[in-house]
Order: structure tokens, then sequence, then C-alpha cells
């Protein structure tokens, strides 16, 4: 996993995990809190409601009896009933409807008032219009309580209201009749009567039970229906749970109930509110935690960034002279301490170089001074033999080729040579050669004049003619030699010799000791290789094809640009 991703999910597992308990503990705390609040609310809604009801209900006993009990009004009803004279009639009718009125006004909660005769199924007295529809038999039996029923809540008989009332039904004590009762409603506003509070809302719909647990009004006629029975009655539960509704119950000390009814969504709307803030809140932590991590990543990368580039350098000599800041202490000092130390180690490789370098002269300037005796000595017994046999003449011409080589050999190791100095040494050598062995072979140089005063190092072109001698040069062969400037120094090298294997091409390439050839000086092939990889690495080449039967070619081919800046 990249330091990226482990940063990221550091940062998120770090400010999730105490905001994801915190949040756990504030949604089962607030929860609690919401749902004891909404509770408690339903409750005091209830026991308003409840109380409302009560108080309704003890207001239409007590005007009741004013209107029922043997008394003024009873009497006076009693002799406008008795009355027939017309004019007496109307004027008994006035007295008692004034003193109706009187008591209705005196309670403002009152509606509609007015008697009932239960046989004739006719009503008389009332003080407002009434529906057509009137009929007590119709209506929903709230509670009945000694000779008195009460009903409702149910629709206004009144034609001028259609409000929902509470309503009762007193027998009046009426001389010589049993079938006169007294009819009044009472207003009802149970939605009123709620609290105002954030809990409520309006929107609690309400359930009134009779004694039995009968539905004798519903607001939510969908789940409640009225004249069935509540289910949850018998069960005597205070608050429950159905089709997507909470309900709560509250019994009077009459015996019938009040239930609230609130829909599971209005419930939980608070809380749902606070889950959608919490939520919202959470989002904007893991944005602030996520952007928190790709700042910190910033701050690393960068330092990263530049540690990288520093370590791709490596391979190079250079260094930053100016460190761009990273701002962060610890990692500026650590890229101090990166350059430092690439420093070190550049110091290191030069010096490790140098050393070579010296080791790899040293083992040259040996091979220098491992020039084969035996040559020496033969050349000599040689010239002294061609003395004896054949006069001075052909002595001096041996001795002044066999001093030019020696001159020549023998010459200083770190001066460099030239193609020029090269070639004569090889006429030289191949002068000593034919004089030594006595045959005579074909020897043809061709060198482009513009490359006589290129330097190269010393010995370059010696050992390659040697090695052509030593592979079986027969007196009609031939040695060809070609030195021209092209992209660099071309120098071929070829002849008709016996030729080689490849083993033998390989083990002359390769082998680390110069070994005592019999033909020369005996330095061999491996000096040439060795030396151009010292002086020009792999800018140089060295490459021998031989054929058995038919020859040898070498071609050495030298970058012109190096030996130049050796020459300067």
């Amino acid at each position: 996993m990249t330091l990226k991703a482990r940063i990221f999910i550091i940062f998120l597992f770090s400010s999730l995990v105490s905001f994801i308990s915190i949040s756990i503990i504030s949604y089962f705390t607030i929860n609690s809190i919401l749902s004891n609040k909404i509770e408690t609310g339903i409750r005091s809604n209830l026991k308003q409601v409840t109380l409302s009801l009560e108080k309704s209900i003890n207001s239409l006993n007590h005007i009741s009896q004013q209107f029922a009990y043997e008394g003024t009004i009873v009497r006076e009803l009693d002799e406008l009933m008795r009355t027939e004279e017309p004019f007496l009639r109307m004027k008994l009718q006035h007295q008692f409807k004034k003193k109706l009125n009187l008591i209705t006004f005196t309670n403002p909660d009152i509606g509609l008032t007015l008697y009932y005769f239960g046989n004739d199924q006719k009503y008389q007295f009332e003080n407002l219009p009434v529906k057509y529809s009137f009929s007590p038999k119709k209506l929903p039996l709230f509670a009945g309580y000694y000779g008195i029923s009460y009903y409702g809540p149910h629709e206004s008989f009144n034609r001028l209201d259609n409000r929902y009332v509470l309503s009762a039904l007193r027998k009046v004590d009426f001389p010589g009749r049993d079938d006169v009762y007294v009819y009044i409603e009472m207003g009802l506003q149970l939605v009123q009567n709620m609290p105002d509070s954030d809990q409520s809302k309006n929107n609690f719909s309400h359930v009134i039970l009779d004694n039995n647990g009968k539905i004798i009004y519903s607001e939510v006629p969908r789940l409640f229906r009225s004249g069935t029975t509540f289910s949850d009655f018998s069960k005597g539960d205070a608050s429950g749970y159905s089709k997507g509704y909470y309900w709560y119950k509250q019994a009077s000390s009459q015996g019938w109930s009040v239930v609230s009814v609130i829909a599971e969504k209005d419930f939980n709307e608070e809380k749902n509110r606070w889950i959608v803030q919490i939520s919202l809140f959470t989002l904007f932590v893991i944005t602030v935690t996520l952007l928190l991590a790709w700042l910190l990543w910033k701050m690393v990368y960068k330092p990263l960034n530049q540690f990288q580039t520093e370590i791709k350098m490596i391979t190079q000599t250079q260094t930053n002279a100016n460190l761009e800041q990273t701002k962060i202490p610890e990692f500026h000092t650590l890229l101090r301490q990166f350059q430092k130390m690439k420093k070190q180690i550049w110091d290191l490789f030069h010096e490790v170089r140098e050393k070579e370098k010296q080791r790899v002269d040293l083992e040259v300037e040996k091979l220098l001074y491992q020039i084969n005796p035996h040559f020496l000595m033969n050349t000599l017994d040689t010239a002294h033999w061609l003395a004896v046999m054949n006069g001075q003449q052909e002595l001096d011409r041996l001795i002044q080729s066999l001093n030019k080589l020696l001159y020549y050999n023998l010459g200083k190791l770190g001066r460099p040579s030239t193609i020029e100095e090269e070639v004569d040494a090889i006429k030289q050598y191949l002068t000593l050669q034919q004089i030594r062995y006595n045959f005579q072979f074909d020897v043809r140089i061709h060198v482009d004049e513009n490359v006589l005063k290129i330097p190269v190092p010393r010995f370059i072109l010696q050992p390659l003619v040697e090695n052509s001698l030593y592979h079986g040069l027969q007196d009609d062969g031939y040695i060809r030699i070609d030195v021209r400037l092209n992209q660099g120094i071309e120098i071929a090298i070829h002849d008709n010799g016996s030729g080689m294997s490849e083993e033998t091409v390989q083990k002359l390439l390769h082998s680390r000791t110069a070994g005592q050839q019999k033909v020369g000086l005996g330095i061999g092939l491996n000096y040439v290789k060795r030396t151009i990889e010292s002086r020009y690495g792999d800018k140089a080449g060295l490459e021998i094809k031989s054929e058995i039967g038919k020859g040898t070619s070498i071609y050495l081919t030298l970058p012109i640009e190096e030996v130049r800046t050796q020459h300067d």
C-alpha cells in the first residue's frame, strides 16, 4: 500500500472512529430525549383533552339540572303546556323563552338547547334554528349516568353551525308525563386544547372510546373506524403501534378514554431532521478529513519528490547548489545530508577510478619493460653472424633498424605516439624480422596523410602486425596495412597466412598475461585491447576476422575526438 493511501486511511480511520462513536452515543441519547419529549407532549395533550371533555360533561350535567329538575322553569313549562287560551299561552311562552335565554346567556359554552317530547318525537322552545334531521336516537352514545345520556362528539343540529359538539339528553321531572327531555349542546374543541409546542405541530389525531372501548369518534377513520371496538382496549396498554401510527391512551375518571394518534413520520420528524443534520455534518467532517489528508500528503510528497530527483541524479556528478526549501526542517536536513553523502560517493568514485587508472598504467608500464630478452639476444646474434659472413654494409643496416626500434620501444611511458611514429616502428620491426628469418614477404602500407600527426597510444600497431607474422606467414605472403580517417581512425591489417580458429582469437584477446612470443616483442593483442579500453572505454573497437588457410584481418577503430583531447 502506498504512503498516500496509508495517510488517507489513517486520517479517515482516526477521524471517523471517534466521530462515529460520538454519533452513535448521541443518536441513542437524542432518540431517548426526543422520544420522551414527544411522548410527554402527547400525554400532556391527552390530559388536556380528557380534562376538557370531563369539564364539558360536568358543565352539561350542571346546566341540564337547571332545565330538568322541578323548579320555577319546570312549573312554568307545565303551566305553558296546560294553557289553551291563545293570548295567555303566548304570554307564558314569551316569559318561558326569556328565562331559557337567560340560562344560555349565563353559560356561553352552551349552543343549541330545546325540549324534546319522546312520544311525539317533537321538540319545542329551541333557542336556535334546528335541522330537520334532528333525532337523538341517531346520536353516538358517549356515556350515561343517572338518567343522563351524553352523546358525541357529533355534528351540531344547529342549522347555522356544523361544528362538532358534545350533547346531553336529560329526562325532565315533568308532572303527568314521562317522555319529556331537555337537549343541550356544548362546543367541542379538541385540537385547540392541545399545547402549543414543537412536539405537536397540530399533527395529532384523536379517537374517543366509550366505557366498553367502542369507538364513538375518530379523526382517522381509515385506521380506527367509528362503531368498532378499539383493538387494544382489552389489553389495557397505555400506548402502542399500529399500521404506521403510534397511539397513546388516557382513561378518564368516568370510564371513557381518549386516544391520541400520530403518524410515524410525524413522530420521527424531529429525529429524522437530526439524522439529516448529523449526516450532513458527517459529510463535512469526511470532506475536511480528506482535505487535511491531501494537504499532509502534499507536504510529504514534495520532499519525497526531491529525494527521488536526488536519487536519479546520483549517477551524475552535478549537485544542487541551491537546495529548494521544503518548509519542513526534518526533510530539509535529510536532503542536505543526502547531498553530502552523494558528494562523498562521487569523490570516492573519482578516487577509485584514478587509482584504477594508475594501476592500469603500471601494468602497461610493466608490460613495456617486459620486452622479450630473447628477441634482443637473437637479433644481436644475427647481427654478429651477418658481420662475419657478409661484411660491414649489411651489419650497418641491421644495427640502424634495431637502434630505431629500441629507441621507439624504450621511449617515455606517459608520452603518446603518433600514427607516423607507429608506422615507422612497424617498418623497422618488419626489416629486422626479414633479416632475422631470411625470408621475403610483401608489405603494403597505405596511410592517409591527414592522420599521420594524430596522437595514439604507444605500441598500438606493432602487436597487430606481430600477430600476422606469428600465425603462418610464408615466403610468398603479404601484409597490408591501411590507415584512414573516417568517423574516427580506422586501421585495417590483412595477411594471407595460415589463419587461426575462433578459440585462438578469443585466447589472444582475453589472455591477461603477456606471453614470451618467439617472433618479436611478445606484447600481444591483449595489450592492445586493454589499452584502448583503458583510454577510450566503449568508444573504440577491436575486431578480428580469421579463416584457417586463408589468412586474418584485424580492424581497429579509434575515436578521433578522444585522441585529440589526449594530444592537447
